[in-house]
């Protein structure tokens, strides 16, 4: 039985004061991976609420495939369910099929073949086997197995309870029921969060294996362009939001020649208008109807002079006609984008070259192995390694907030700022604004305008902070960081929830520069663009990757 597409017809959602969503549409038949991208605050997650049934639009439809599977950023389940009980419940529509395919097939071998019902119970049989094939229900607890071992959950108890199991863990507990469950449209708002890559790899595996339709939100740029068949960009743009065919290296290239297009369109424009407004009103005034004529003009005045009045009133009209045509559906200029203007992420030691922070023999009992390692005043530094390995543990080590067993060398008088992975202000009703004044000072503020580093949109700023978007609020916490550089800056996952544009953006301003920066991440994408040091944490021992310049490193 084919199953149906999904699609939004001219959905718009209004949130408080803000149009978060004007008038947009989508189809969405199985078989296509569609990745949804912009700014943060753009709508992406407001879409994705609307297209599983959990938020209503204010005027619009959507109509799909019943019981769509949607990955939130928190489990609809209590703290006190267990991990049994999650994949019982991913398991029941599987285990229905089941049930009922033994019970069609005993009423078939119990109905004979002339009798008045067999046709019907017949078709009914052939509609539940071909749903049951789709879902492989037959597969269904192995896979579930398997789904769990390839998301790292593999080895915990199922009696373990959602309120014991960390952030993390349930995030992932989350996306394996789905994959479990195998729905006909599966949305999912930042799958490869807290992912380490053989999870993120089998994660793309799963989803382009599914024969449904998928949806996803994602600041995961490989995952984006290994996973995507379409992409729509909801940035504003001339003609709204655009799709397009292809990858996430695909949708690059065009975006690019989009916004040359549009850019080029506005300024013909702006041309043409400024032409029309001299037709319109100058050449009027220049070729006057009562300057004095000379004395071979009079004879033909009255010929020639009502066919020059003639032609000046024609072609007033047609430019006056073109303007306000101009006027009604002339393109609307583009929104300048935000780019991330501030090139210094952060600023030399007085003391010249030299370690910054040196560890010998450091470690954290149950999060950190031992360790020994040194950042230079220069260093670029990435730590990777999957989840538990203690890569947030040494960044907070680093930065002072952590005590550790071992020694920690800092150079004196040195300044550290951390971008954690959670991104929590103290006081969420006060505007992004006074939270930035209030934090640096009034007069740094002043020095540096929040909206001269490119993170926020002007009418963001008089927001409360906690009206802001994931993405928004970690944009407020960088913003306070590089609006007074540290000589060390150390950075949790700071790709994590920023949209593909910022992090392009973010990238470049991670190359080499004053002072030293140190990066923790999962991210694919910038990982493989990586030029600085690298070191890996397993959990058991730190090591340092084939190839990659030595960090000193090594278990005492």
């Amino acid at each position: 039985m084919p199953q149906p597409a999904l699609i939004a017809h001219d959905l718009v959602r209004v949130l408080g004061d803000r149009r978060v969503l004007d008038g947009v549409s989508l189809t969405a038949s199985p078989g296509h991976r569609i990745g949804l991208i912009g700014e943060n605050g753009v709508g992406k997650s407001t879409l994705l609420r609307l297209l599983a049934g959990t938020d209503e639009p204010d005027s619009g439809s959507v109509s799909g495939p019943p019981e769509p599977g949607f990955l939130q950023q928190e489990m609809p389940y209590d703290a006190d369910v267990t991990i049994a009980g999650v994949l019982d419940d991913a398991l029941r529509e599987s285990r229905a099929d089941l049930a009922e395919l033994d019970r069609l097939t005993g009423l078939l071998a119990r109905t004979g073949q002339d009798a008045p019902g067999y046709a019907g119970l017949l078709d009914a049989y052939g509609v539940l086997l071909e749903q049951a094939q789709e879902r492989e229900v037959w597969d269904a607890d192995r896979r579930a197995a398997l789904v769990l071992d390839g998301l790292g959950l593999g080895a915990v108890g199922h009696d373990r309870t959602l309120g014991s199991l960390s952030g993390g863990q349930r995030g992932r507990l989350a996306l394996a029921a789905l994959l479990v469950r195998r729905p006909s449209a599966l949305l999912l708002d930042e799958p490869t969060n807290h992912l380490d890559d053989g999870a993120a790899a089998f994660v793309e595996e799963q989803v382009r294996a599914l024969p449904g339709v998928v949806v996803v939100a994602s600041h995961d740029r490989a995952f984006l362009d290994a996973v995507c068949t379409d992409l729509i960009d909801l940035d504003p743009s001339v003609d709204g939001p655009v799709r397009y065919g292809g990858d996430y290296s695909a949708y690059l290239a065009a975006k690019r020649a989009e916004r040359a297009r549009w850019e080029r369109r506005w300024a013909e424009e702006q041309e043409e208008r400024a032409a029309l407004r001299v037709s319109a009103g100058v050449t009027a005034r220049r070729v006057a109807p009562d300057r004095g004529l000379g004395n071979n003009e009079k004879m033909g005045y009255d010929h020639r002079g009502g066919r020059v009045q003639s032609q000046i009133s024609r072609r007033v009209r047609n430019a006056t006609r073109r303007l306000e045509e101009l006027e009604r559906s002339g393109v609307g200029e583009p929104p300048k984008p935000l780019r991330f203007a501030r090139t210094e992420l952060t600023v030399p030691s007085a003391e010249g070259d030299g370690p910054l922070v040196s560890l010998a023999g450091v470690r954290v009992p149950g999060r950190l192995a031992p360790l020994n390692a040194e950042v230079s005043a220069t260093d670029r530094l990435l730590v990777t390694g999957g989840n538990g390995a203690g890569k947030s543990t040494l960044l907070a080590v680093l930065a002072g907030r952590l005590a550790a067993e071992g020694e920690v060398r800092r150079r004196r008088g040195l300044t550290v700022g951390l971008l954690a992975q959670d991104t929590v202000f103290d006081r969420p009703d006060r505007s992004v604004r006074d939270t930035y004044e209030l934090a640096l000072g009034a007069e740094r503020a002043e020095a540096v305008p929040l909206g001269s580093l490119g993170l926020l949109h002007e009418a963001d700023l008089d927001k409360p902070v906690g009206r802001l978007s994931v993405g928004q609020r970690r944009r407020l916490a960088l913003a306070l960081l590089v609006a007074r550089p540290p000589q060390l800056l150390l950075l949790d996952e700071p790709t994590n929830h920023l949209s593909p544009r910022l992090c392009d953006e973010l990238e470049e301003a991670l190359g080499p520069g004053p002072g030293a920066i140190v990066l923790a991440g999962h991210d694919r994408w910038l990982r493989r663009r990586w030029r600085g040091r690298e070191i890996r944490l397993d959990g058991l021992r730190p090591r340092t990757p084939a190839g990659t310049p030595a960090a000193d490193t090594g278990a005492e």
